[in-house]
């Protein structure tokens, strides 16, 4: 048993924290370097293109790989000098629920209880408790092949809650899924941090990174290229900007002379054959009217103009320079 003064220093740590880890398979490195660490009772979003290192991180962490190099914790043990604690402190769902799918919502949370090492009692009490939290209870009698997708997926995240984890790892838990399923799964999360889980979450979906995370890093190529808030990640790459759109589309060449030193010196050459403009606005509603006032003065008529924001999409481009989403 660990002593008073070991958990309160586990207590006092990061739920995680990573140290310039790094993995090869061969000549391929996967894992370059990261470091990162994600708060207690925090949402961590995981973002990255395709072979970017994010599952091989999450693997290290969770341990089912050992690094080649650099130090991870997690919940406050070791991932390789304390692995077996590590197991004990968290909790893994991948993109496809890992159910017995003969039997029903309860008989899995009950059979995932008994094999934590509850009793037969107090694995039904617990199954019972979680089956009420996850608005499962009509439907906990029913074999698991009967459910639809997002069914499956919160009685998987039940079954991983039998014995309550420090850090839960959510792997695209939402691939496949409706969007009222999408929204359940969202529900879970937001849940978990409530109940003081930590999550790290790793999902193709950038407005489900957007929405749930409080932190979000960015992997590419073995390496974490950015970090921070959703916002603040949208602000590394500039602020709000104005959109225009003429009616007459062959008219954007004459909006940007009509918009003057509001369009960035050198910005002019990109728009030839556009159907709209982009420019800064660092004043907001106030740059929104003079650009308004300016191509009013010069006939130019709108189909539409409008503040916007960068979306985590725009972020995420930019900073990896792929076309490719991420997975």
């Amino acid at each position: 048993m660990p002593s008073l003064e070991q958990a309160d220093s586990h207590a006092e740590e990061p739920a995680v924290r990573v140290a310039d880890v790094r993995k090869s398979f061969g000549d391929v490195h996967a894992l370059r370097g990261v470091s990162f660490v994600a708060e207690r009772a925090r949402v961590l979003g995981v973002l990255g293109p395709n072979g970017a290192g994010k599952t091989t991180m999450v693997k290290v962490l969770s341990t089912l790989l050992r690094p080649d190099s650099g130090t991870a914790t997690v919940a406050g043990h070791d991932v390789v000098k304390d692995a077996a604690a590590v197991r004990r402190s968290i909790m893994m769902t991948g993109q496809y629920a890992a159910l017995d799918e003969n039997l029903s919502g309860r008989e899995n949370l009950e059979l995932f209880a008994r094999l934590m090492g509850l009793s037969k009692s107090a694995a039904r009490k617990r199954a019972d408790t979680l089956l009420e939290e996850f608005d499962l209870v009509s439907a906990g009698r029913r074999p698991v092949h009967n459910y639809s997708g997002g069914m499956r997926r919160r009685v998987d995240i039940a079954c991983g809650l039998v014995v309550r984890p420090e850090v839960v790892f959510l792997d695209e838990p939402t691939t496949g899924l409706d969007p009222r399923s999408r929204q359940g799964v969202w529900d879970l999360v937001n849940m978990l941090k409530t109940q003081g889980i930590t999550v790290l979450l790793t999902t193709q979906y950038l407005e489900e990174a957007d929405f749930l995370s409080d932190n979000i890093i960015v992997i590419d190529k073995g390496t974490v290229i950015a970090e921070g808030s959703a916002d603040e990640l949208k602000e590394k790459i500039g602020g709000s900007y104005c959109e225009v759109v003429p009616i007459d589309t062959s008219r954007v060449r004459d909006a940007v002379t009509a918009l003057g030193d509001l369009v960035p010196a050198g910005v002019a050459e990109r728009f030839g054959e556009q159907d709209r403009l982009s420019i800064p606005a660092p004043d907001g509603a106030a740059t929104l009217s003079e650009a308004l006032r300016r191509l009013d003065a010069a006939g130019i008529a709108l189909a539409d103009i409008g503040l916007r924001r960068p979306s985590l999409d725009d972020v995420f481009l930019s900073l990896t320079d792929r076309t490719g989403g991420p997975a």
